[in-house]
């Protein structure tokens, strides 16, 4: 299933984000005031986590800003083109 692939493969990107900012995961868990356990859930890509402690993972990681911002349909070049379309037909978005 491509959502349980994508949730290892963003598991994978925090536990490299907690390497390259030389944390421990016990060090990143303190950081983010979520248990070790939590941690671990989202590192795993389990899908068990809930999304105000990976926001407090990507806070703690100092990437909290440009993961939101990633998903900002007015940032994507596919999106774009729906949007100007809604816009000019009287939508809004």
């Amino acid at each position: 299933m491509q959502q349980e692939r994508m949730l290892r493969e963003f598991g994978a990107h925090i536990r490299r984000w907690r390497s390259v900012n030389g944390l421990s995961a016990t060090a990143l868990a303190e950081r983010a005031f979520i248990t070790r356990a939590t941690l671990a859930s989202i590192e795993k890509g389990t899908g068990s986590a809930q999304l105000d402690s990976v926001f407090a993972v990507l806070s703690a990681l100092g990437i909290l800003e440009s993961v939101v911002a990633s998903a900002d349909p007015y940032r994507s070049e596919a999106a774009r083109p729906r949007i100007d379309a809604i816009i000019q037909s009287g939508g809004t978005i």
